[in-house]
């Protein structure tokens, strides 16, 4: 997946922004909390996103994904897609979704209804 084909899905996805930040990183947040960061990969595109614990123990070691640098490393259950042969576009697009629904799920009910989440 091209970072343009990650911008044109994550911008698919309901009530999303984007902005470009931390060097370059392409950020997509749901209420304002991230969902998804294109970039970050040494050269290649990086894909990162949060999954379930589950989905983090089995995609860690995986060959192209790895534990998201920074985030995975405080605790928390993010994957970043870096290499071949990874995920197909497929996979990658629905794990993005997911992702986009854990984070927007730990909005606040309020937040959810004003961004027509519910």
């Amino acid at each position: 997946m091209t970072y343009d084909e990650f911008n044109t899905y994550c911008a698919s996805l309901p009530s999303t922004t984007h902005v470009v930040q931390w060097g370059g990183a392409h950020v997509w947040k749901v209420g304002g909390k991230v969902f998804a960061i294109g970039g970050w990969a040494d050269g290649k595109p990086g894909i990162t996103f949060k999954v379930s614990k589950i989905a983090f123990e089995m995609l860690k070691g995986e060959p192209g994904l790895r534990p998201a640098p920074y985030l995975a490393s405080r605790g928390m259950s993010w994957i970043q897609h870096y290499d071949k042969p990874g995920l197909s576009k497929k996979e990658l697009k629905a794990y993005i979704a997911e992702s986009h629904k854990i984070v927007a799920g730990g909005l606040s009910k309020k937040k959810q209804k004003e961004l027509g989440l519910v």
